[in-house]
Parts: C-alpha cells; sequence; structure tokens
C-alpha cells in the first residue's frame, strides 16, 4: 500500500504526501453532502410535505425549508454515522477508477514521450525490453527512501530500464536541483549525479549540486552555463506539463505499462519486480 503522510522516513530532507493521503484529507469536506443525498429517499419520507418541495417548481427552498432540511439531515447522519464512511470509502473507489482510467488513456496517446522519449534520463540497460518511470524530487524524502530499491531492481535485472523524470515541486532548490541533474547528463554523468544527489544529506539546492559535480570531475564552467540553459528548463517544463496532465501530482510516481504505483511503499522492489515480470509475459505495448 502507498505511504500516508503520517508515516516518516528517517532523514532530514521535506517529505511529499502521495495522492492517497491527500484526498483523504480534503475527502471528509464532501462527505456530509454525500451522505445527505445516500439517505435522502429515507430523510424525504419523514419530512411534512410543505418542507419537501417549494409551492411550485421553479420556485428556489426558502429559508424555513432549508433550516428544516438541514435539521433533518444532521439528525439523520448523526444517527447513522456509518453512512459516512460508505460514502468517503464510495468516493475513494471511484476517484481511483477515474484516475486509473485517466492515466491510462493519456499513457496510450503519448506513450513515446513517456516511456521512449529522444532525451530521456536513463539508468540501467538504455536498450531494455521493459521500462519503469519515476517522477521525483530531489528534496522528497520518500524518494529517497526508494532510492536503494530502484538501484536493486537495476542491480538484480539486465534488461530493465529506468527513466527519470524531474518533478521539482518541493523548493526553489528542488528546481535547481533538478536543473544540475540535467546538465549532468549533457555531460555523460546524470546516472551517478542522480545517485549522489540521492544521498546527500540535507537540503538538495544549487550549492549541494555542484559539490557533487565537482566530485564527480564534471566541466564546471560548462555545468554552470547547462544549468541555466533554455534548454534545460524546456525540459523540465515538458516533465512538469506530463506529469499535471496525467493527474501526478505527489512525489515519487512509479509507472510500468499502464500500471501506477504512488508513493514509496514498504515492498517497493518487490511490486516493480512483479509488474515488470508480468509485462515480460503479456508484452507492453507501452514501454
Amino acid at each position: 500500500m502507498p505511504m500516508s503522510s503520517n508515516d516518516t522516513p528517517s532523514n532530514d530532507t521535506t517529505e511529499h504526501a502521495n495522492p492517497a493521503a491527500m484526498k483523504r484529507g480534503w475527502g471528509a469536506l464532501g462527505i456530509a453532502a454525500g451522505a445527505a443525498m445516500l439517505g435522502m429517499a429515507a430523510i424525504l419520507s419523514v419530512m411534512p410535505a410543505k418542507f419537501v418541495a417549494p409551492a411550485r417548481a421553479a420556485e428556489p427552498f426558502n429559508e424555513e425549508q432549508k433550516a428544516a432540511i438541514g435539521a433533518v439531515v444532521k439528525d439523520y447522519l448523526l444517527k447513522n454515522p456509518e453512512l459516512i464512511i460508505e460514502v468517503q470509502s464510495a468516493l475513494e473507489a471511484k476517484m481511483e477508477k477515474e484516475q486509473a482510467e485517466k492515466l491510462k488513456a493519456f499513457m496510450a496517446d503519448h506513450a513515446k514521450s513517456i516511456y521512449r522519449g529522444a532525451n530521456a534520463s536513463v539508468a540501467g540497460n538504455p536498450d531494455g525490453d521493459i521500462t519503469v518511470v519515476e517522477f521525483f524530487d530531489y528534496n522528497c524524502g520518500y524518494c529517497k527512501r526508494g532510492m536503494p530499491e530502484i538501484q536493486k531492481l537495476i542491480a538484480n535485472d539486465n534488461r530493465v530500464r529506468v527513466v527519470f523524470k524531474e518533478l521539482p515541486i518541493l523548493s526553489k532548490g528542488s528546481d535547481e536541483a533538478a536543473h544540475a541533474a540535467l546538465a549532468a547528463k549533457r555531460q555523460g554523468k546524470y546516472w551517478e549525479f542522480h545517485q549522489a544527489m540521492m544521498s546527500t544529506k540535507g537540503q538538495a539546492n544549487e550549492a549541494s549540486a555542484l559539490k557533487v559535480a565537482e566530485d564527480l570531475g564534471l566541466d564546471i564552467a560548462k555545468f554552470k552555463a547547462d544549468m541555466k540553459s533554455n534548454e534545460v528548463t524546456g525540459e523540465i517544463d515538458e516533465m512538469k506539463s506530463l506529469a499535471k496532465n496525467m493527474g501526478i501530482s505527489g512525489t515519487p510516481h512509479f509507472l510500468v505499462g499502464d500500471k501506477s504505483i504512488p508513493g514509496a511503499p514498504e515492498d517497493l522492489h518487490n511490486q516493480l519486480e512483479g509488474l515488470v515480470a508480468d509485462f515480460r509475459k503479456s508484452g507492453c505495448g507501452y514501454c
């Protein structure tokens, strides 16, 4: 299961809640209204006729009717609180289904840009048969927590291909680190830079990125110039737009074929390994 915002990994970076946890936060706002609709037939059946409908169909409810309906709905929910849980569960299931369908449709139409883009930041086998995609932020605690699982997947499977998509949404430092990573890619050191940044303590930003670049022996003058280039900025903007169109608002977020894994669950490696194996057997029209 994806991690909730209450599951705190042990590092000192900013953490980003996954979409499932976010839904629980705002989903409660519509629960009372949903529960009211769920039991409306029962509610209306016990109300006096003068409160059920306006005098004429075209007229809105008057203040007396609104107050009466509100009182009856409140009383009904207090006597049947289980409806709140039922409505919340139904709402979450409905939203998850809609998101999955939206994601699958979008992936079918944009598979090349998601999985096989010309400028992809790749680790593992560049000619691998199955591609795993990760949207991430260098200041995301859960992304750092999931990093060893990705390294393990690459080490154990010489046919897997992993594509990293920068989604710097947490801070200015995240944006600076994303620019730095793509600058390192232009010197053929993306994977080395990515691993080093993910293992660096403290906030990821331009200063920490420059330190990693120096440690890797990169051409610093070129590195700084590429960080500020329109080409790098455009590449990041494209990835942000892609994530937005796919409904991805949290990091990390993994894709394999038409399947999605939000967050960094405890069994991330096993889930990814299982999806890769399944798509090898059935074939993958996306990756």
